[in-house]
């Protein structure tokens, strides 16, 4: 294996980083005020450009939002899905926003439909878990999220066929059992109509066209590992925002 260089972080960066563990972690809640650039610029002895630069990551990333009052957290409008958990799990053990719960309201192994089958490359025929759980928060229903998982997994980790919440989530369990790690993952964003099962859990009528992300993620072998759509709830957005230069 080629040898690398291990560089640092950019200090902007690092500073962005400091704050989002902070909202991640709860420490700085929603509608809590940052320092302001004077303040970090002292306080990270760092250009007053520096510290600007760091809050406008954050900006761009949803995390928060400023006026002429200041910055303030402001992650409630922020939708949280399948790749922000996983982001979220792996920088701090814990993969949901503040105030946000999560129900499993099914979990079991299942015949694969043929979009699972070729999502996941199984054979015609093949089982896949199941398991579909509606997280919310102080506004109502975020999202309603189903995964497939190839149905060898169950074997493995049998808590996947459980409603219990998992406290390492899919992710986690997986390489905790098997060893295959999440490394790459696809996102596809479309409106679909919702079915009758998940247009109720949402308190939507059936048919009622959603904003939808669908997510592939495949292991370090190259291996699908899970499939996953998530139909997002009423007044719910998705949206990203990157720096340029």
């Amino acid at each position: 294996m080629s040898p690398t260089v291990d560089r640092p972080a950019p200090a902007y960066m690092q500073i962005a980083e400091h704050f989002r563990v902070q909202i991640r972690n709860g420490e700085l809640t929603e509608g809590t005020k940052l320092p302001s650039v004077i303040e970090i610029s002292q306080g990270w002895q760092v250009a007053s450009a520096t510290a600007a630069k760091a809050i406008a990551q954050l900006r761009a990333e949803g995390y928060v939002q400023s006026n002429n009052q200041g910055t303030f957290v402001s992650i409630a409008h922020k939708q949280t899905t399948g790749p922000d958990r996983l982001q979220m799990f792996r920088a701090t053990g814990n993969g949901y926003r503040p105030n946000e719960t999560v129900e499993v309201v099914s979990s079991a192994l299942v015949d694969a439909d043929s979009t699972v089958t070729e999502a996941l490359s199984l054979p015609e025929g093949s089982t896949a878990v199941a398991r579909r759980r509606v997280y919310r928060d102080d506004r109502g229903v975020v999202t309603v999220s189903t995964s497939w998982l190839p149905g060898e997994l169950a074997e493995a980790a049998p808590e996947l066929l459980s409603t219990a919440p998992l406290p390492k989530m899919t992710f986690g369990l997986i390489e905790e059992r098997t060893g295959r790690r999440a490394v790459r993952r696809r996102d596809v964003i479309a409106l679909q109509p919702a079915p009758a099962d998940v247009a109720n859990l949402l308190g939507l009528e059936t048919g009622t066209d959603c904003l939808t992300m669908t997510n592939l993620y495949w292991d370090q072998d190259g291996n699908p590992t899970e499939y996953a759509v998530d139909f997002l709830g009423r007044d719910r957005e998705l949206s990203a925002e990157y720096p340029i230069d």
